[in-house]
């Protein structure tokens, strides 16, 4: 209904000019002033229309709480007759968040000091994702044959001793009888050894058959030592050589797990051939990974000096997570330099609770050196946006944090400069402010559906 009276209005105030403007070529003389016409057909559909009053005047838009001084924020009072920021349902439009202390003991929030520390400048390397091969163990054989069984899957977590692969192999056949062998001249010996003694014991032996049959006693033994021991050299475990026997030799190898962890890949696949040089399965914990770098023979100096003075932070970017960094932590620097490419390796520590950051990805990687200048920093997810605003949860008093604007600087690795909003000392919400943020815009837009 409104855009047909909007036009009607329209068409009728064309219609009076154009009644007046004819009337003034009919009549002779000078012209004559005319009323003025209000044209308002369409302000109404204007957004210009839609902020007018009944005055005629632009109604005052609300203003944010990013706007207004902390002290007046405080001091409002809401419709239900409390303080705003006191009231469950109305803290929000102050921008106010409660956090009670248990958060912050329980690790989901966590804070920290504003404080002037020196600028750090990145250095851009590049490099790739390896496992840490200190938290890995790669399980292979030394005995080739034919997977008959593979009894675990990728990713699967395992125990130690927990059977991965059974092989079967005739390599491993003639070990284990060589070793069954071996295992009944023991046996066999080390009855007789005992039964000379007896004899000796009772004056009805000789010293020479003694000693003579205990030589023999401890050659077997050292074949049958012998004989077990090329069995674990060839991927049996210890365990399993020892409680070999006749009914159980098969020539048949299960190979098991050396360390409690993850399958972090497997190459085994039941009847394929198996070859000596090839690892079948890695099995370990991939929460923290090594990054590689190359570092250019220009750069060594600088990077060992600084590495010298504190352990370096970085970051690690992968094409598979383009708009994400991970922060990491300078190892090691290698004592040796490629002769070809004429670098020197960089190992990087590197957090992967979630697994995302796998071994082979490429990476780019930043590198933050202490420069002299300082500046005024936080964690970078202490600080947010609201549209397009920065902003950051600064504590107030007791469990209550409220929400002020910030103008925010430079980055490096996971710090970010505050040109201006805070001071030295003031205590911010760095891990677990997005949930801060979500609290407070949640609110708004229930508000907002409300009204």
């Amino acid at each position: 209904m409104k855009p047909l009276y909007g036009m009607f209005r329209l068409v009728l105030a064309l219609s009076i000019l154009s009644v007046v403007s004819c009337n003034q070529s009919a009549t002779s003389g000078p012209p004559r002033a005319e009323p003025a016409v209000e044209v308002t057909a369409l302000a109404g559909e204007s957004e210009l229309g839609r902020n007018l009053g009944a005055t005629g005047k632009a109604e005052p838009q609300e203003q944010s709480d990013l706007d207004r001084p902390v002290e007046d924020l405080f001091r409002d009072t809401c419709e239900h007759g409390k303080k705003t920021f006191e009231c469950d349902e109305c803290r929000y439009e102050t921008g106010v968040v409660k956090a009670p202390a248990g958060l912050f003991e329980g690790g989901l929030l966590r804070t920290e000091k504003v404080s002037s520390e020196r600028v750090e400048v990145p250095l851009s390397l590049t490099g790739e994702v390896r496992f840490d091969e200190r938290r890995v163990a790669h399980v292979n054989t030394q005995a080739g044959g034919i997977v008959r069984e593979v009894r675990v899957a990728l990713g699967d977590r395992v125990k130690k001793g927990q059977a991965l692969v059974e092989i079967e192999s005739v390599e491993i056949g003639e070990a284990e009888g060589a070793y069954l062998e071996a295992d009944a001249v023991r046996r066999l010996t080390r009855r007789s050894h005992e039964r000379v003694a007896e004899l000796r014991n009772r004056g009805f032996s000789s010293e020479q058959e003694y000693l003579e049959s205990k030589q023999e006693s401890e050659a077997a033994e050292i074949r049958a030592e012998s004989a077990s021991g090329k069995l674990v050299r060839l991927g049996m475990a210890a365990a399993d050589a020892k409680t070999l026997s006749l009914a159980s030799a098969m020539g048949r190898l299960v190979l098991r797990a050396p360390v409690d962890g993850t399958v972090l890949s497997l190459h085994a696949v039941s009847g394929e051939v198996v070859r000596t040089e090839e690892s079948l399965a890695t099995i370990g914990d991939n929460a923290t990974v090594c990054v590689w770098a190359d570092l250019y023979e220009r750069d060594i100096a600088l990077v060992t000096r600084k590495q010298l003075e504190t352990k370096l932070s970085a970051t690690v970017a992968v094409k598979a997570y383009p708009d994400e960094e991970f922060p990491g932590t300078v190892d090691i620097i290698s004592p040796a330099m490629n002769e070809v490419t004429r670098t020197a390796a960089l190992r990087l520590q590197v957090k992967n609770a979630d697994g995302r950051l796998l071994a082979g990805m490429f990476a780019k990687v930043k590198i933050f050196l202490p420069g002299n200048e300082q500046a005024l920093s936080v964690s970078g997810s202490a600080v947010l946006e609201d549209e397009g605003r920065a902003f950051v949860f600064i504590h107030h008093h007791d469990d209550f944090y409220v929400r002020r604007p910030v103008s925010p600087g430079r980055s490096w690795a996971d710090r970010t400069e505050v040109v201006k909003g805070l001071r030295v000392g003031e205590t911010v919400v760095a891990d677990g402010a997005f949930l801060m943020k979500s609290d407070v815009l949640r609110s708004k837009m229930g508000a907002g559906c409300a009204d």
